[in-house]
């Protein structure tokens, strides 16, 4: 590390020599390198000098020792000749270990000692204890990489578990694979292929035969060896049968039933889960695999209820989930697969026994599952069975019985029996408490389920909702949690119902009255549910921010109902207007109840209508023409009374949702006036530059009341608006700012006026507005230094204003092609330096060096243009013209600022 620092510092050296590159960076390396070698050097010392301390205090502990030292072994004299001085000598080589060291001069220090006073009849002295080791800290374990990871999961699957199998089952496929290619290559497989498929079956019979002669003694390599041969009997009945056509379709077809009721029988006899999952997943595929095509459902549904017998009895004696899965997907599965394609209503019959005794199979099924459990000490539940079953069995269901409302309402209500009869048995026997919620959920839903199909969706969900609310505040109050949720759960099913209804338009009237019809009603049955539940959860359970979702939710539907009714308002008084009194409805409500009932969620409301109604006012303007037309003017009033009203009422809360709504009123306002302006200068045909101030007029003219008079001009929340006056001033600054750019590049036209230079509309405007933005920037600390860019935004305004003047008065068109005029290039270089003198002499008089120093930096750049631009139009008059007007001007300044004020006469800073 040093020799790299020291390269920088040979870098900067040489950088920094006027004309001795290399004596620089030769001074820079090594003054930098024995800079960060004295600094390690220091660094290295302080810790001896720390260790040298922990060990002199280690000593002198150990020379003070009461008992073992002093008493009878080693005499005081002894002990004084260990002292922590005495031990110095024997750290002074570098090269000698610190422990090591430790060791030997104790060693050396107290022989001697004891020997100088041992007497010659005394005894001889016990040799001396050995020094104590310093305590060693193992560092933090380091996190292992991926890369460590992957090599010790390699290692423990080469080290683990039946490694010969593993290893000789990889060499054995590579020796395979290469003998195949081998024998293909040379022709050997000349064989009929029922030979070779019988020699294949032969084979893996030998082999499921060794693997069940070798569970006992080594059941992984047993059990390895036993599933793969039942899968290669699989695949070569599977061949023989579809790619070779050897086997008809029943004998195929019973051979597969054979191979899997013996994997079946082999995986209970061994308790192996891998053998019964095989065997089924290829008794699962059987009939799709080998299928002749006829799509008889009697012969295929009785295989399957074999197949699911056969699980059903497995189930009893074991918990092996995924078996469980397999056949309850491909029951369902190929069913509903089955159905789609081949079902007829004359099938009924025929196919509801088997969907009957398939939903009662995984029923109980699943209830094993837990009963039967013994792997864990509170048994667990399959959700994928409980609630998977019912919800995969009934579609199915109402698929055959689409017609039949009546059947289907009964399906329901002996669904609902079965799972009822399910929680009273569990309830009286075996106390399974989550499984007894489960069942007792689904009974409940299903019995709710029965009610729409006897009446129409919109009041099914209507009915729902209230029966969740109150379900839900009876679990609350008595501190239950199936109640509770279940009345949460149906606030979902009303939703669905009420959706439902949305989508069958056969009951929709369209002359029905505004408000008074099923689609409103639903929507307001489940947004008044909603806030009852919210506010519920606001008083006695406000956790999981439950109360804020419930509150979201019904205002949801308190719109989307609102949002039913603008074909049917449009009949009447028309969309928007109904739209924005609904707003004002909200808002009115909000505020009323916010009070009556201490709920400052309400502000919410508030805050969401408030910028209803500033989206509004788009809405205005495109169905009337202009936001602000004789035929809005009341319903805007009604929404600003009521906006008004909910900000006064709740003046001295300091709410977010508040402060938002009263944002969003103000730009409603602000937005209002800008479009209903615009549309006043389209209708009266007005110039570009009036354009401008009515685009800009609005915001500016607000920004400048609420800066200036923001106690009068905030109403009717004052005393909090300079808590969130950014707010506005925040969209407002960067509007401002963009419209000036704009305006820069602007026409400007003046009619019916005469154009005036920097007297007419646009100019007046962009002067106006940059006034207002440097007195805002100034007012926010962050913006301040912004100020600094001024001189150049007032120098683009006069090069731009030049150039607006030369178009309306020369004659140039307004375009690129202006700058290539060199009568409009002579009018910028003599503006341009009009500027620059003037400064010159207004710091030379106010004695302002840095005037002086910018009028100086603008004719300089007039003087390049001179050179670049400029001289090109040398043979014309406004070259010419350009070239005399710079050199008259800088001769008068010459004779009337010939320099910058010192700096101790300058006024206006250094």
């Amino acid at each position: 590390m040093n020799w790299v620092l020291g390269l920088v510092g040979a870098l900067i050296g040489a950088l920094l020599s006027d004309s001795r590159e290399a004596l620089g960076a030769v001074s820079g390396f090594f003054s930098v390198f024995l800079l960060v070698t004295m600094i390690r050097l220091r660094r290295d010392f302080a810790a001896l000098s720390r260790e040298f301390a922990a060990v002199k205090g280690r000593l002198a502990a150990l020379a003070a020792a009461p008992a073992r030292v002093a008493d009878s072994v080693i005499p005081a004299a002894s002990v004084s000749a260990i002292s922590p001085d005495a031990m110095a000598p024997a750290f002074a080589s570098p090269s000698i270990p610190m422990a090591a060291s430790v060791s030997e001069a104790a060693s050396q220090a107290v022989l001697p000692a004891a020997t100088a006073t041992q007497s010659p009849s005394s005894p001889p002295l016990p040799p001396p204890l050995p020094a104590p080791a310093p305590p060693f800290e193992p560092a933090a374990p380091r996190e292992p990489g991926w890369l460590e990871i992957l090599l010790a999961r390699i290692k423990s699957w080469f080290t683990e578990g039946n490694v010969p199998v593993k290893i000789g089952v990889l060499v054995l496929l590579f020796g395979v694979a290469a003998a195949l290619k081998y024998a293909a290559a040379q022709g050997y497989f000349t064989l009929p292929i029922e030979v070779r498929l019988a020699l294949i079956g032969a084979a893996a019979l030998a082999g499921l035969v060794l693997g069940w002669r070798e569970r006992r003694r080594r059941p992984a390599f047993g059990l390895s060896l036993q599933g793969g041969a039942l899968g290669a009997l699989l695949l070569t009945v599977f061949a023989a049968y579809r790619l070779y056509s050897l086997l008809p379709p029943m004998l195929a077809f019973a051979l597969v039933v054979v191979l899997v009721a013996g994997s079946a029988m082999l995986a209970v006899l061994q308790k192996n889960m891998a053998l019964a999952v095989l065997g089924f997943l290829g008794g699962y595929l059987a009939p799709v695999l080998i299928s002749t095509g006829s799509a008889n459902p009697v012969a295929l549904f009785s295989y399957y209820a074999l197949l699911n017998a056969a699980v059903f009895a497995i189930s009893w004696r074991q918990s092996w989930r995924l078996l469980n899965l397999i056949g309850f997907v491909f029951t369902f599965g190929v069913g509903a697969a089955w159905g789609k394609q081949f079902y007829r209503p004359e099938l009924f019959a025929t196919i509801e026994p088997f969907l009957v005794l398939f939903f009662l199979f995984y029923i109980v099924i699943g209830l094993l599952y837990v009963v039967r459990q013994s792997e864990h000490r509170r048994p667990w539940i399959d959700g994928t069975l409980v609630f998977g079953t019912p919800l995969v069995a009934f579609p199915l269901q109402a698929a055959m019985l689409k017609d039949d409302r009546i059947g289907l309402a009964a399906s329901a209500l002996a669904v609902a029996v079965v799972y009822a009869a399910l929680v009273y048995w569990l309830r009286k026997r075996r106390g399974e408490r989550l499984l007894t919620e489960a069942y007792g959920a689904l009974a409940l839903g299903f019995a709710t389920l029965a009610v729409p199909l006897a009446f129409s969706a919109s009041t099914t969900a209507g009915v729902w909702a209230l029966e969740g609310a109150g379900a839900a505040w009876l679990g609350i109050r008595q501190n239950r949690h199936f109640p509770w949720l279940a009345g949460l759960a149906l606030q979902l099913l009303a939703a669905g119902s009420y959706l439902l209804s949305l989508i069958d338009y056969q009951h929709h009237d369209p002359a029905g009255l505004l408000l008074l019809n099923a689609d409103w009603l639903g929507a307001a049955l489940l947004s008044f549910s909603g806030y009852v539940l919210s506010l519920i959860h606001d008083r006695h359970r406000p956790r999981f921010a439950l109360p804020a979702m419930l509150f979201c939710w019904a205002t949801l539907w308190w719109f989307a109902g609102a949002a039913t009714q603008l074909d049917l308002a449009a009949l009447s008084i028309g969309q928007w207007r109904f739209s924005i009194l609904i707003l004002a409805v909200t808002l009115g409500a909000a505020a009323l109840l916010r009070e009556r009932l201490a709920w400052p969620r309400l502000n919410w409301l508030v805050g969401l209508a408030s910028l209803g109604g500033l989206l509004s006012v788009f809405a205005a303007n495109d169905e009337y023409g202009a936001p602000l037309d004789p035929a809005t003017l009341l319903p805007w009033l009604a929404y600003l009374v009521a906006l008004a009203w909910a900000l006064w009422s709740a003046s001295a809360q300091a709410s977010r949702s508040l402060a938002v709504a009263h944002l969003a009123g103000l730009w409603t306002i602000a937005l209002a006036a800008t479009l209903q302006l615009e549309d006043f200068t389209e209708t009266q045909q007005l110039a570009q530059g009036w354009e401008f101030i009515a685009l800009i007029a609005p915001v500016a003219m607000m920004s400048l009341a609420l800066w200036r008079r923001p106690g009068l001009f905030s109403w009717p929340r004052s005393l909090g608006f300079e808590r969130y006056r950014m707010g506005w001033f925040g969209l407002a600054l960067p509007i401002l700012a963009y419209a000036f750019v704009v305006g820069l590049f602007l026409e400007g036209s003046a009619t019916p006026l005469a154009y005036l230079p920097l007297l007419n509309p646009l100019e007046l405007a962009l002067v106006a507005v940059g006034f207002l933005g440097y007195g805002l920037v100034g007012e926010v600390h962050a913006l301040a230094s912004s100020r600094r860019i001024w001189p150049l935004l007032a120098f683009a305004f006069v090069t731009t204003a030049t150039l607006r003047a030369v178009h309306h008065l020369h004659g140039d068109p307004w375009s690129e092609a202006m700058l290539r005029s060199g009568f409009s290039q002579a009018s910028l270089t003599v503006v341009w330096s009009l500027i620059g003198v003037g400064a010159w002499v207004l710091g030379s008089r106010r004695r302002n060096r840095q005037v002086w120093m910018g009028g100086a930096v603008l004719m300089g750049i007039v003087l390049l243009k001179l050179l670049a631009v400029d001289r090109g139009y040398m043979g014309n008059m406004p070259g010419i013209i350009s070239f005399m007007a710079v050199g008259l001007l800088l001769v008068g300044v010459g004779y009337i600022a010939p320099s910058p004020p010192r700096l101790q006469e300058s006024g206006g800073g250094t």
